[in-house]
């Protein structure tokens, strides 16, 4: 096999931009990825770009919450034209057909939508998924206008927002570059408890710990679990996170960003001292390529990351990130390499 080498990277995985420089980066007619409010992505010219709504962003000063800029990426087209596709609860399963037999797909999916149930459910079972490569993440709305607000997903071509309907950007490269997806997830699985559930979904009142079936919210509440530490469970060597949204324990009921599986086997995480200098000592060197990438919104809050930088990688912090299935508190990118 030929040793792959980075491709010389765009600038950087993105910048926060003001609106007139974004408008300008439109009109020179190169395909974009865009986060920002929705208020600002409504002002946007018609042009080649998707996008998402968040206000909250890794920029290239640091973590910050803004409203006034975008986040701007220059999406690589070093091939045939990309292609813009909307999903629905009715498509979505096509996805990863629909894609480039060589390529990348960038998908931006409305929190709390459909289509987000329906892709954290399903995905993995979708047919051609983890032949095709896959990254994208959730869009959200500021933490202040929960259940004020809906996330949007966006169509630049179109000038069309969707809150019921994702949007994917399936991108051909030629066969001499290769999409390197990485997830770096800082959580570790702890020694405690191990936990499993009856069954799949985002919410759940019982499990099973050590095999014994317990009221789940109960057991949180009595072991004095730290909820900001997600669940971690062991996908095929791949640590993927699942992380609490709301413990009611008058209700006996726990929610979560993502759904726990009924065929896996989760513990709580270890504590993380130092989020950002742990992001920084975690990347690779070569990670200074990376021409994309997201970070999870609960990694910016409870690691407190306002101000301070995960290493070389910025982007928009997002209601959830996918790499091939929807992950939780974990930071996805994809490098561009020569094969």
């Amino acid at each position: 096999m030929n040793a792959r080498t980075p491709v010389s990277p765009l600038p950087a995985s993105g910048v926060l931009m003001s609106l007139a420089d974004t408008a300008a980066a439109i009109r020179k007619g190169g395909f974009l990825s865009i986060a920002a409010d929705e208020a600002l992505l409504r002002q946007l010219p018609q042009g080649h770009w998707l996008a998402g709504s968040i206000p909250y962003f890794m920029g290239q000063g640091g973590g910050e919450t803004t409203r006034d800029q975008l986040f701007v990426t220059a999406l690589p087209v070093p091939g045939a034209a990309p292609r813009l596709c909307w999903y629905n609860q009715h498509n979505l399963s096509q996805i990863a057909l629909d894609a480039p037999a060589h390529g990348l797909t960038v998908l931006i999916v409305p929190a709390f939508s459909e289509v987000h149930s329906l892709y954290a459910r399903e995905a993995p079972g979708f047919e051609d998924m983890y032949m095709k490569p896959i990254v994208g993440w959730i869009a959200g709305v500021h933490l202040d206008d929960l259940g004020r607000a809906a996330p949007v997903v966006a169509n630049g071509q179109t000038l069309s927002f969707r809150q019921d309907q994702a949007l994917a950007i399936h991108i051909p490269l030629p066969e001499t570059l290769y999409p390197r997806i990485e997830i770096l997830n800082l959580f570790q699985p702890g020694p405690g408890d191990e936990i499993s559930f009856p069954s799949t979904g985002f919410s759940a009142q019982e499990c099973f710990v050590n095999g014994r079936l317990v009221n789940l919210a109960q057991y949180l509440v009595e072991q004095g679990v730290d909820t900001r530490l997600p669940l971690v469970a062991d996908y095929s060597g791949a640590m993927i996170n699942v992380s609490f949204k709301a413990v009611d324990a008058a209700a006996g009921q726990v929610d979560f960003y993502a759904p726990v599986f009924d065929d896996v086997v989760y513990r709580i995480a270890q504590p993380v001292p130092g989020y950002s200098q742990a992001f920084a000592r975690a990347l690779p060197p070569d990670a200074h390529g990376a021409s994309w990438s997201c970070n999870c919104i609960l990694n910016y809050l409870y690691g407190e990351l306002e101000g301070q930088r995960t290493g070389p990688i910025t982007g928009p912090m997002t209601f959830g990130e996918i790499a091939y299935q929807l992950l939780n508190q974990t930071m996805v990118y994809v490098s561009l390499e020569a094969v």
